[in-house]
Order: structure tokens, then C-alpha cells, then sequence
């Protein structure tokens, strides 16, 4: 725990090149360059042959949210442009209800040229299938590191969803230094993406397409999904020397109770597809944990802390553990479990559930990239060294790797 928490980011760095960053995806999802790291040894393939690589009776994970059109833009009369950021709701919390709500409801944001907008309101009038809105946004109140948000538009025959595919704009990361297009709206979203939510792709998922998913199915491997919303969080910087000076962001998961059953009945052992499938996978370890402790402990408080995982001393087997959550949900007659976390995976991290994984490439000094060094035992060097040299293409939009270490 103590030499977890004592790493330094700035041993996580490596050299990339602007010109290394992929600004726009291959015109065809699944011709990406897949780069397989397997026991050590380093092979290079076409994503398109992934199947061939996994082997057959496995379990793989996908997280299937989708990506909502986050951003709002607001013109004072005075000229001023002002940016509103959703992040996640605030009332309704619920993403479901939220998206479904109409006349009114409360996010938490962030506000870009927030010192031209001292008072008042903001307006902005358009049309939706139709129906002329005008929707009015309202300063609530500052919170730790964001801000409280009201929207109210004058037609209940309107959704907030609707709203947000009229007059949002879809959030690409902000390494790619441009500005979103339209074609972002179809390639920033994976091909299984169902639940509305984040404000960032779960980009391992951006090279599959439905003829891969067939091909995976065609060798043995199970699918089933999971939901994280990711959040922007997710491109947070680490600032601190050292990890343990870095505050996590809290995520949002939905798991099927079904879902839990296919795990058990798969030993707890899956393939993850991203790291916020792995940052979901391995909570439901630590919250099967808390059941143990606790049968009657509420959804909320199955919450995962950041430091939760080093801090427990368990022998208790993954099996165990999700046999205990299983129970909980049933007895509770969930169908579905609704929680968060805020796990931060790094090196002496000890993996539960995820065995393989498919990832693309991340920043330098980042905390996926601290995930991916965990799950390598170290080694993530050989493989970033070998990408560099190698002409594969970084971050969201670029190439894919497997690893099965």
C-alpha cells in the first residue's frame, strides 16, 4: 500500500510526438494495427484477427455507454461566448429519468468563461422536430471542482435528450486540438454503445465492428456488457509527484445481475475490453467484500474509495466474492446493480477478475497508463517502446493492443 501510494507519475512518462496522436480514426473501424502482447512476447496483427487470439469458453466484457452531445454553448447579449459542460446529473441522478425529463432539471458542470457570466441567465432558441424551444440556463451555486447547473426550456412535449441532439455539441477529447465534425457523432461512438451517459468514449471498444463481434462469437467466446459513464475526469492529469496526492474521479456503474451470474458461472475471470470495463470488473470484487461484511449495507455504500483496495486485506476468492454480491441482489430483488467508484488501479494492484485485456494506447503519466503497467507487472515500457517504433497510432482514435500477461 505505502510503496503504491508513494509511486512517482513522472517514472510513467514517455515521448510522443504530436504527429504519433491520431486525429481522425481509419476509415474502417477494425483494419486499426492490433498489437498482441502475450507472455512477454510482442507480435503485431490487424485488429480484424482478434478473434483468432482469444481462446474459446472465455467471458468477454464490453462497456456499452454511450456518448452524449455535452456541451452547450450559450451567447450573452453583450457577445460573450460560454461554454456549459455536463458532467454528471444532479437532479434527477438517475441518467435514465434524467434524459427523459422534461421542463426542467440540474446538472453538474463546468463552465468555460465563467467570469463573463457574473449574473442573469442564459438563452438559446431553436427548434426541435418542429417545436420552437427556447431553453434558459441558470447559475445554481459553486461546488468542489465544478459547478451546479438549472436548464428549463417551455415545452413539456420536449425531452432534455432532445434537447441535447438538437443543440449539443458531441465532446472529443481535447488532445485532439481540433474541433468536433460531424462524422465524430458516428466514430466516437462504439457500434454496441446503448446507454446514454458519458462525456468520453470507452475508445477499446471504438475498433469493433459487428463483423469482429460475429467472428468473436464464432470462436466460442461469450459476450456480455457492463455500464461506466466515463466522465472527464478521465483526462484528468496527475499533478502531484506522487500518486497518492491525485483525487480519483467517481464513475457510475450499472451491472446486470445476470451479468454477475455469467461471471460465477465463468470462474470471476473475464476479458475486459478497456479500462473502464476493468475499473468496473474488479469493483464488484471489493463490493462483494462489503456484502460479506455487511448483508444489509445499502447500494450507495457499495461505493469503492480510491485507496479501498490496498487498504483491505482479504483472502477471500473472486468466486466468493461474486456469489456474495449475486446473493444481495437477489434477496434485494435487484435486477440490476447501481453503484460507483472511484478505484485507482496501479502497480501493486493485485487483479481479481480481469485476465485479458484489450486497450489502446494512453498518455504518458496517466493513470491508465498506471493500470496497464499493474496489469503487465511493470512492463509497460517494452510494450510503448515497441508501439513507438513500430508506427502504431496513439490515444482515442489510434491503434489497439491485447495483452495476456
Amino acid at each position: 500500500m505505502t510503496e503504491t501510494r508513494h509511486i512517482h507519475i513522472s517514472d510513467y512518462n514517455y515521448p510522443l510526438p504530436d504527429n504519433r496522436i491520431a486525429k481522425f480514426p481509419l476509415k474502417q473501424r477494425d483494419t486499426s494495427k492490433l498489437l498482441v502482447y502475450r507472455h512477454g512476447e510482442i507480435s503485431e496483427d490487424v485488429f480484424y484477427n482478434l478473434p483468432k487470439y482469444l481462446s474459446p469458453g472465455g467471458l468477454m466484457i464490453f462497456n456499452n455507454t454511450k456518448v452524449i452531445q455535452a456541451r452547450l454553448h450559450f451567447r450573452k447579449e453583450t457577445g460573450a461566448l460560454i461554454e456549459v459542460f455536463l458532467l454528471e446529473p444532479a437532479s434527477p441522478t438517475d441518467y435514465e429519468q434524467m434524459f427523459q425529463t422534461r421542463n426542467s432539471c440540474e446538472w453538474h458542470c463546468l463552465v468555460g468563461n465563467l467570469k463573463k457570466w457574473k449574473e442573469g441567465s442564459l438563452k438559446r432558441v431553436f427548434d426541435v422536430a418542429g417545436h420552437n424551444i427556447t431553453l434558459t440556463c441558470e447559475y445554481v451555486e459553486a461546488e468542489k471542482t465544478c459547478h451546479r447547473i438549472t436548464f428549463s426550456w417551455d415545452n413539456s412535449q420536449v425531452s432534455f435528450a432532445e434537447i441535447l441532439d438538437a443543440v449539443g455539441e458531441l465532446p472529443i477529447p481535447p488532445y485532439l486540438n481540433r474541433e468536433t465534425q460531424e462524422s465524430d457523432k458516428t466514430t466516437y461512438q462504439t457500434v454496441y454503445s446503448k446507454i446514454k451517459g458519458s462525456v468520453a468514449a470507452p475508445t477499446a471498444g471504438l475498433h469493433f465492428t459487428e463483423k469482429v463481434l460475429a467472428d468473436i462469437d464464432g470462436c466460442g467466446v461469450e459476450r456480455d456488457e457492463v455500464t461506466l459513464h466515463v466522465g472527464a475526469g478521465t483526462f484528468k492529469p496527475v499533478k502531484s509527484e506522487e500518486i497518492e496526492g491525485h483525487e480519483m474521479h467517481t464513475e457510475f456503474i450499472a451491472v446486470n445481475r445476470d451479468t454477475i451470474k455469467r461471471l460465477i458461472e465463468h470462474n470471476a475471470e473475464a476479458i475486459a475490453v478497456g479500462t473502464t470495463s476493468v475499473r468496473t470488473l474488479e469493483s464488484l470484487y471489493y463490493m462483494g467484500l462489503k456484502v460479506i461484511a455487511n448483508p444489509e449495507i445499502s447500494e450507495e455504500k457499495l461505493h469503492v474509495a480510491q485507496w479501498e483496495p490496498y487498504e483491505t486485506a482479504s483472502c477471500t476468492q473472486p468466486l466468493i466474492a461474486l456469489k456474495a454480491l449475486y446473493g444481495y441482489l437477489v434477496s434485494h430483488n435487484l435486477t440490476t446493480l447501481h453503484s460507483s467508484t472511484q478505484i485507482i488501479i496501479a502497480p501493486g494492484y493485485e487483479y481479481k477478475i480481469v485476465k485479458t485485456l484489450v486497450t489502446n494506447f494512453h498518455q504518458p503519466q496517466s493513470t491508465l497508463l498506471l493500470l496497464v503497467s499493474a496489469f503487465v507487472n511493470g512492463d509497460w515500457r517494452h510494450i510503448y517502446d515497441y508501439a513507438l517504433a513500430h508506427d502504431f497510432r496513439f490515444l482515442s482514435y489510434g491503434d489497439s493492443n491485447l495483452i495476456i500477461p
